[in-house]
C-alpha cells in the first residue's frame, strides 16, 4: 500500500537523481544542537553555532 501511495515519488527518485539525504542531515545536525543548546539568547547565535557545526563536521573536527 505504502508504494502504491508513493510510486510516483519513488520513480522520479531513480529517473532525476535527487536526493534529499543532505538536507535531512542538516536538519537533523540542527535539531541535535538545539536539544543541547537550549538556553541561546540570540537567534543569530544559534544560526552561528548550527552553520559553524556543519562545517566542521566536514572537517572533522568536534564542536562543544
Amino acid at each position: 500500500m505504502t508504494f502504491k501511495n508513493w510510486q510516483v515519488e519513488i520513480l522520479n527518485r531513480y529517473a532525476f537523481g535527487y536526493s534529499n539525504g543532505f538536507l535531512e542531515g542538516i536538519n537533523n545536525t540542527s535539531k541535535v544542537i538545539k536539544r543541547h543548546a537550549f538556553g541561546f539568547r540570540k537567534y543569530e547565535h544559534f544560526k552561528a553555532k548550527v552553520l559553524l557545526s556543519r562545517v566542521y563536521k566536514e572537517v572533522g573536527i568536534h564542536l562543544g
